[in-house]
Protein backbone atom coordinates (compact mmCIF):
# COMPACT_ATOMS: atom_id res chain seq x y z
CA UNK A 1 0.00 0.00 0.00
CA UNK A 2 1.50 3.12 -0.60
CA UNK A 3 1.70 6.73 1.41
CA UNK A 4 -1.21 7.85 -1.26
CA UNK A 5 -3.59 4.74 -0.38
CA UNK A 6 -2.90 5.43 3.63
CA UNK A 7 -4.89 8.72 2.76
CA UNK A 8 -7.93 7.70 1.33
CA UNK A 9 -10.92 6.46 2.53
CA UNK A 10 -14.43 5.12 1.49
CA UNK A 11 -17.29 7.53 1.42
CA UNK A 12 -20.85 6.27 0.11
CA UNK A 13 -22.15 8.64 -2.78
CA UNK A 14 -25.84 9.31 -3.17
CA UNK A 15 -26.91 9.07 -6.64
CA UNK A 16 -30.10 10.14 -8.74
CA UNK A 17 -32.48 7.63 -8.71
CA UNK A 18 -31.49 4.57 -11.21
CA UNK A 19 -28.24 6.44 -12.16
CA UNK A 20 -25.79 4.35 -9.90
CA UNK A 21 -24.65 2.31 -13.18
CA UNK A 22 -24.08 5.55 -14.88
CA UNK A 23 -22.68 7.51 -12.40
CA UNK A 24 -19.93 4.46 -11.25
CA UNK A 25 -18.74 4.42 -15.23
CA UNK A 26 -18.12 8.32 -15.01
CA UNK A 27 -16.82 8.41 -12.29
CA UNK A 28 -14.66 5.35 -13.16
CA UNK A 29 -13.81 7.07 -16.47
CA UNK A 30 -12.40 10.14 -13.89
CA UNK A 31 -9.61 7.53 -12.68
CA UNK A 32 -11.87 7.54 -9.20
CA UNK A 33 -11.59 3.74 -7.59
CA UNK A 34 -15.65 2.98 -7.22
CA UNK A 35 -17.44 -0.10 -5.46
CA UNK A 36 -20.85 -0.69 -7.14
CA UNK A 37 -22.31 -3.46 -5.45
CA UNK A 38 -24.79 -5.46 -7.35
CA UNK A 39 -26.63 -8.29 -7.04
CA UNK A 40 -29.01 -10.75 -9.63
CA UNK A 41 -32.39 -10.54 -9.69
CA UNK A 42 -35.03 -12.02 -12.27
CA UNK A 43 -37.87 -9.70 -13.54
CA UNK A 44 -40.90 -10.88 -15.52
CA UNK A 45 -41.42 -8.78 -18.99
CA UNK A 46 -45.25 -9.95 -20.54
CA UNK A 47 -43.68 -12.87 -22.28
CA UNK A 48 -40.27 -13.89 -20.32
CA UNK A 49 -37.90 -13.48 -17.35
CA UNK A 50 -34.76 -12.08 -17.38
CA UNK A 51 -32.07 -11.62 -14.87
CA UNK A 52 -30.63 -8.31 -14.20
CA UNK A 53 -28.37 -6.92 -12.30
CA UNK A 54 -29.24 -4.14 -9.59
CA UNK A 55 -27.67 -2.37 -6.98
CA UNK A 56 -27.46 -3.66 -3.58
CA UNK A 57 -27.91 -0.24 -2.16
CA UNK A 58 -30.72 1.40 -4.57
CA UNK A 59 -29.24 5.14 -4.46
CA UNK A 60 -25.73 4.55 -3.06
CA UNK A 61 -22.04 3.83 -4.51
CA UNK A 62 -18.74 3.51 -2.61
CA UNK A 63 -15.73 6.05 -4.09
CA UNK A 64 -12.20 5.28 -2.15
CA UNK A 65 -10.15 8.48 -2.54
CA UNK A 66 -8.71 11.48 -0.51
CA UNK A 67 -10.72 14.18 1.45
CA UNK A 68 -9.30 16.64 -0.39
CA UNK A 69 -10.22 15.12 -3.99
CA UNK A 70 -14.40 15.18 -2.94
CA UNK A 71 -15.66 18.01 -5.22
CA UNK A 72 -15.15 16.55 -8.18
CA UNK A 73 -16.95 13.87 -7.59
CA UNK A 74 -19.80 16.04 -6.65
CA UNK A 75 -19.56 17.57 -10.37
CA UNK A 76 -20.53 14.15 -11.56
CA UNK A 77 -23.56 13.61 -13.17
CA UNK A 78 -25.94 11.23 -11.43
CA UNK A 79 -24.20 12.29 -8.34
CA UNK A 80 -26.40 13.87 -6.17
CA UNK A 81 -24.25 14.67 -2.55
CA UNK A 82 -21.71 12.66 -0.63
CA UNK A 83 -23.31 11.02 2.56
CA UNK A 84 -22.36 13.48 5.40
CA UNK A 85 -21.97 13.46 9.53
CA UNK A 86 -21.78 16.24 11.54
CA UNK A 87 -21.17 18.12 8.53
CA UNK A 88 -18.58 16.13 7.56
CA UNK A 89 -18.19 13.68 4.59
CA UNK A 90 -18.76 10.44 6.63
CA UNK A 91 -15.65 7.61 6.46
CA UNK A 92 -17.58 4.35 5.84
CA UNK A 93 -15.53 1.44 7.75
CA UNK A 94 -13.01 -0.34 5.51
CA UNK A 95 -14.26 -3.27 7.38
CA UNK A 96 -18.07 -2.98 6.06
CA UNK A 97 -16.52 -2.50 2.61
CA UNK A 98 -14.99 -5.30 2.25
CA UNK A 99 -17.81 -7.22 4.18
CA UNK A 100 -20.15 -6.64 1.28
CA UNK A 101 -17.40 -7.02 -1.38
CA UNK A 102 -16.91 -10.53 -0.67
CA UNK A 103 -21.05 -11.64 -0.37
CA UNK A 104 -21.31 -10.12 -3.79
CA UNK A 105 -17.95 -11.88 -5.02
CA UNK A 106 -19.10 -14.79 -3.70
CA UNK A 107 -21.40 -17.49 -5.51
CA UNK A 108 -24.00 -16.99 -3.05
CA UNK A 109 -27.42 -15.90 -3.14
CA UNK A 110 -27.24 -11.91 -1.99
CA UNK A 111 -30.22 -9.62 -1.42
CA UNK A 112 -30.96 -6.27 -0.13
CA UNK A 113 -32.22 -6.51 3.28
CA UNK A 114 -34.01 -4.02 5.77
CA UNK A 115 -31.48 -2.86 8.03
CA UNK A 116 -30.70 -4.53 11.40
CA UNK A 117 -29.31 -3.54 15.13
CA UNK A 118 -30.42 -6.25 16.64
CA UNK A 119 -29.76 -10.35 17.08
CA UNK A 120 -26.37 -12.77 16.98
CA UNK A 121 -23.34 -11.40 16.27
CA UNK A 122 -21.73 -13.55 14.51
CA UNK A 123 -18.29 -14.27 12.19
CA UNK A 124 -18.07 -17.22 9.67
CA UNK A 125 -15.57 -19.27 10.07
CA UNK A 126 -15.30 -21.38 7.01
CA UNK A 127 -15.80 -21.07 3.54
CA UNK A 128 -15.77 -18.08 0.89
CA UNK A 129 -17.24 -15.55 3.80
CA UNK A 130 -14.69 -16.98 6.12
CA UNK A 131 -13.67 -13.87 9.10
CA UNK A 132 -17.00 -12.14 7.85
CA UNK A 133 -19.26 -10.48 10.17
CA UNK A 134 -22.37 -9.55 10.73
CA UNK A 135 -26.13 -10.29 12.49
CA UNK A 136 -27.42 -14.04 11.69
CA UNK A 137 -31.49 -14.17 10.72
CA UNK A 138 -33.23 -17.06 11.09
CA UNK A 139 -36.14 -17.24 8.65
CA UNK A 140 -37.96 -20.43 8.58
CA UNK A 141 -35.35 -22.96 7.38
CA UNK A 142 -33.09 -20.41 5.89
CA UNK A 143 -30.52 -19.01 7.81
CA UNK A 144 -29.19 -15.64 6.65
CA UNK A 145 -26.35 -13.51 7.57
CA UNK A 146 -27.08 -9.62 7.15
CA UNK A 147 -24.11 -7.50 6.50
CA UNK A 148 -25.12 -3.87 7.19
CA UNK A 149 -23.31 -0.59 6.24
CA UNK A 150 -24.42 1.99 9.29
CA UNK A 151 -23.56 5.32 7.93
CA UNK A 152 -26.42 4.15 5.00
CA UNK A 153 -29.31 2.56 7.08
CA UNK A 154 -29.39 -0.37 4.75
CA UNK A 155 -28.42 -3.96 4.76
CA UNK A 156 -27.53 -7.12 2.50
CA UNK A 157 -28.20 -10.63 3.36
CA UNK A 158 -26.84 -13.77 2.42
CA UNK A 159 -27.32 -17.63 3.28
CA UNK A 160 -25.11 -19.43 5.02
CA UNK A 161 -24.61 -22.37 7.08
CA UNK A 162 -25.64 -22.24 10.93
CA UNK A 163 -22.27 -24.70 11.16
CA UNK A 164 -20.52 -22.57 9.63
CA UNK A 165 -20.64 -19.40 11.92
CA UNK A 166 -19.67 -18.86 15.71
CA UNK A 167 -20.92 -16.72 18.05
CA UNK A 168 -18.83 -13.36 19.14
CA UNK A 169 -18.58 -11.20 22.28
CA UNK A 170 -21.85 -8.77 22.59
CA UNK A 171 -18.94 -5.88 23.42
CA UNK A 172 -17.35 -5.34 20.39
CA UNK A 173 -16.51 -1.74 18.44
CA UNK A 174 -20.08 -1.71 17.02
CA UNK A 175 -21.45 -1.18 20.00
CA UNK A 176 -18.55 0.71 21.41
CA UNK A 177 -20.46 4.24 22.39
CA UNK A 178 -17.68 6.83 20.91
CA UNK A 179 -18.40 5.61 17.49
CA UNK A 180 -21.77 8.10 16.81
CA UNK A 181 -23.31 6.00 14.29
CA UNK A 182 -26.70 6.03 16.23
CA UNK A 183 -26.58 10.17 15.11
CA UNK A 184 -25.69 9.74 11.63
CA UNK A 185 -27.27 12.39 9.17
CA UNK A 186 -27.34 12.17 5.25
CA UNK A 187 -26.82 16.10 4.07
CA UNK A 188 -25.07 17.32 1.15
CA UNK A 189 -21.54 18.49 1.09
CA UNK A 190 -21.41 21.89 -0.11
CA UNK A 191 -19.64 22.72 -3.33
CA UNK A 192 -16.70 24.50 -1.58
CA UNK A 193 -17.44 24.00 1.94
CA UNK A 194 -19.15 21.66 4.06
CA UNK A 195 -22.35 21.30 5.21
CA UNK A 196 -23.97 21.81 8.42
CA UNK A 197 -26.48 19.15 9.92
Amino acid sequence: MTKLDLNQNWYAVCTRHQHEKAAARMLEYREFEVFLPLYAARHRWQDRIKEVSLPLFPGYLFVRERLDRLLPILTTPGVCKIVSCGGRPAVIPFSEIEGVRRIVESNLRVEPHPFLKSGDWVRVKHGPLAGVEGILLRKKNMTRLVLSVEMLGESAAVEVDTTHVERMPTVSLRNDPNRQSDSVSMHPVGRLSMSAT
